[in-house]
């Protein structure tokens, strides 16, 4: 098997982003806004922030949190989907001018023989929606749901609208890429992407068995109230249905946990932040190139941009990556690009600092403290604001 990552080391960097955020992380964890946290920068190559605090556990204080917890980060993982396909695309198979079909022959039916695999990733294929009544053992059964998907029309004309694809995104893009390449997602993350960058342990789509004592537990933290506010109507609830909502009861299934569905990520701050360093740079990292600064530039532009028909809101998307980001308390820096998940998760990449960011924790709360974070350690280093 592969191992953790490759900076495991306890010693922290020693600099002012580093004091600030642990402060933060301190303060968060001792009034109970969060329960376990882990949020990681990098910096022109260079790793200057690692913090973590708070508990692995939902119950207590029986197992601290430490930097190579796995935290169950939702949509976190289809960032790091759209990395891993970025590194196939540059050796050539994939391609994002392809059409899927080619790939996958059945996906051709009911109108969708155009349908290119850049389409899937940015969420512009008109395939978001899913059976009302879904059940999340009904949603682990991938074979089953790609045949579904395959037989369904597209709901507007591919590539003149978007609409975030929460989960099939991941059913999509799993299925391609075992056709496409003969292996499935969590073979292609650990060969392709995580092992060459010392991750082969910390970036995941699931958990392996032999991983199951490194990951956190969740706890809801408000998380399932906001979606319960939700009017029953909006398209959201298409995307995702009740049934299957990214909520910690969810997250804490075995079964769950062990289904390798490329639109969620099992993962560690660290990790995160480390590959989204490889973007900042242009593709390079510590002496290892694993794709083109070419590459990078056109996975990570803005392909597909208006008003999200899934979300409502405006905003914009490259080949799997969100890109900027038009909320009102931004994350992502202007010209940034990375991807958030349920319950407050986010990491990005600032190609213009060459920086990097990523925040992971297990208590599934409303957005805010990535932001926070993110400004904070920016300001203390000096970078421009966000």
């Amino acid at each position: 098997m592969g191992t953790s990552t490759t900076h495991t080391s306890d010693a922290r960097p020693d600099n002012a982003a580093q004091r600030r955020a642990e402060d933060i992380l301190a303060e968060v964890t001792a009034s109970g806004a969060e329960n376990g946290v882990q949020v990681a920068a990098w910096l022109d190559g260079e790793l200057v922030v690692d913090a973590w605090a708070g508990s692995a556990d939902v119950a207590g204080e029986r197992r601290p949190i430490g930097p190579d917890t796995l935290i169950p980060a939702w949509s976190m993982g289809k960032g790091v989907a759209a990395a891993l396909v970025a590194v196939l695309v540059d050796r050539g198979t994939p391609a994002y001018d392809m059409p899927v079909a080619h790939y996958w022959p059945g996906f051709g039916a009911a109108g969708k023989d155009g349908i290119t695999l850049g389409q899937v990733l940015g969420h512009a294929a008109g395939l978001p929606r899913l059976p009302a009544d879904l059940t999340p053992e009904r949603l682990m059964d991938l074979p089953a749901m790609a045949d579904w998907l395959a037989a369904r029309p597209p709901e507007w004309e591919p590539g003149t609208a978007f609409g975030y694809h929460a989960w099939t995104y991941g059913l999509l893009l799993a299925e391609i890429l075992r056709r496409a390449t003969g292996r499935t997602a969590d073979e292609l993350l650990r060969a392709e992407l995580a092992e060459p960058l010392g991750l082969g342990d910390d970036l995941l789509f699931h958990v392996p068995e032999h991983l199951d004592a490194r990951v956190a537990d969740c706890a809801d933290g408000g998380w399932a109230a906001l979606l319960d506010r939700m009017p029953p109507d909006v398209p959201f609830f298409d995307a995702a249905p009740r049934g299957v909502l990214p909520l910690a009861e969810l997250a804490n299934r075995a079964d769950f946990r062990r289904t390798v569905l490329p639109a969620n990520g099992v993962l560690t701050a660290r990790a995160a932040a480390r590959m989204y360093a490889l973007l900042a740079g242009g593709g390079e990292l510590d002496g290892v190139r694993l794709l083109s600064e070419a590459t990078v530039k056109t996975a990570t532009t803005a392909a597909f941009s208006g008003v999200d028909r899934t979300l409502g809101g405006p905003g914009a998307m490259g080949f799997g990556f969100m890109v900027g980001d038009s909320g009102r308390r931004p994350v992502r820096p202007p010209g940034g690009f990375g991807h958030s998940g349920s319950g407050g998760t986010t990491a990005f990449a600032d190609p213009v600092h060459r920086f990097s960011f990523a925040l992971v924790k297990n208590r599934m709360t409303l957005p805010g403290l990535g932001a926070r974070l993110a400004d904070e350690i920016r300001t203390a280093l000096g970078l421009a604001a966000a």
